[in-house]
């Protein structure tokens, strides 16, 4: 994907890469670095948990491969040996209701694998120390406001494949949370950031993400300590919540239609047709009139690793050269987005919007530059880390 800056001792082609096979126990002794006795537990999303989880009824489903991931590596991994080697206890998996939205609340209505129902919020939450989510649909923001809420940590790997296996949760966190920290510090107390979009026909949409001298905050692995908190892997993000934003930007579908998004005040107000579907426009446009909180923008993001891609955006925005912005709720990110604000409590969704070549090859991300009081930074050109990333990567 990117080639070698001739300049730069990093080696950003992740096809050269070499990753250590996966270890569960490595994996978990490095991001939690749990003390002995904790008890840990896992959950998975299915769509009728009631009966697809008794007796592991989901595991002859094919649509299930997350889901059997989560069985496979993680729930019996724990069993046959991750529970003694890491001194854990506990080791039980429990699966809730698909939401079909990115982080959407959960129904606290659980199941176990001898049919028996629980409830999240009296059965799990309270009595689990390390609490791995592995699901279909992210639910990072809100396991993060329960962990507050009943003190656990835990981690959020939605839709993991085999790639993702492989790579994006085989390598050390401690490296990639250092690495996380230089590319942190490099962006940190940005005052806004200017992004240049070029669409095929040459013409340049530029939208600016305005951050008011902001601390940077980074997703980088690591869930160490007492304090409630979930990681959500794989992990290796810098990233702000905008204070606003102005100007256009074009949005891939997930239809393939192209449209371009106007900003003002912070918040998505149109989308005009590209080319495609001009009934998937109209539909956006409907949802933005009628809740016109699902057009927030609630972060902007910048992956920190060398990866692979993986077809799965939670791994793809991870990787250098890349990034994205989300709109909806941002309270797991430490904003102000909550679901009480929106109209319809399913639109309470945090949905990344992610710039890579493999997603978005119909348009280019031309360049993305820094301004932080007197300083001007070129970020990005082209899908390609610059030389001020790359020099921060070197200190």
């Amino acid at each position: 994907m990117f080639a070698a800056a001739p300049d730069y001792p990093i080696n950003l082609d992740a096809t050269t890469r070499h990753f250590p096979p996966f270890s569960l126990t490595r994996l978990l002794g490095t991001v939690f670095a749990p003390t002995e006795g904790c008890r840990v537990c896992t959950l998975i999303d299915l769509e009728n948990p009631a009966e697809e989880m008794k007796n592991f009824a989901f595991l002859r489903s094919p649509e299930y491969s997350i889901q059997r991931h989560a069985h496979d590596v993680f729930y019996h991994g724990l069993l046959r040996g991750g529970l003694k080697d890491l001194g854990l206890t506990g080791g039980e998996i429990f699966a809730y209701k698909m939401t079909h939205g990115s982080n959407l609340d959960l129904e606290d209505e659980a199941w176990s694998p001898s049919g028996e129902k629980v409830s999240l919020e009296h059965d799990v939450y309270p009595h689990y120390d390390l609490i791995l989510c592995i699901s279909t649909f992210s639910a990072t923001a809100p396991l993060t406001a329960m962990a507050k809420k009943y003190l656990f940590r835990g981690a959020t790997m939605h839709g993991m494949n085999p790639v993702i296996l492989r790579t994006g949760l085989a390598v050390d966190y401690n490296e990639v949370s250092r690495d996380a920290e230089k590319l942190r510090l490099a962006l940190t107390k940005a005052d806004e950031i200017d992004i240049d979009f070029e669409l095929e026909n040459g013409e340049v949409l530029t939208a600016t993400l305005l951050l008011d001298g902001q601390e940077a905050q980074k997703s980088h692995g690591l869930c160490l300590g007492r304090d409630p908190d979930i990681a959500n892997l794989p992990a290796g993000e810098v990233y702000f919540v905008p204070t606003g934003a102005e100007g256009h930007f074009p949005m891939k579908y997930a239809d393939g239609t192209l449209g371009r998004l106007t900003v003002t005040g912070g918040r998505i107000i149109r989308s005009d047709l590209l080319e495609g579907n001009p009934e998937t426009i109209a539909d956006h446009n409907r949802r933005l009139a009628d809740d016109p909180m699902t057009g927030v923008l609630g972060e902007l993001g910048f992956g920190t690793q060398v990866l692979p891609v993986s077809a799965a955006d939670i791994q793809d925005e991870k990787v250098l050269g890349t990034c994205h912005l989300a709109t909806g709720r941002d309270d797991h990110l430490g904003g102000h987005i909550t679901p009480d604000l929106f109209k319809n409590h399913r639109n309470a969704t945090h949905d990344d919007i992610l710039f890579a070549p493999h997603k978005t090859p119909n348009f280019n991300l031309k360049q993305v530059r820094m301004k932080r009081g007197q300083q001007r930074e070129i970020l990005i050109e082209n899908f390609r880390p610059a030389a001020y990333l790359l020099e921060a990567l070197t200190k």
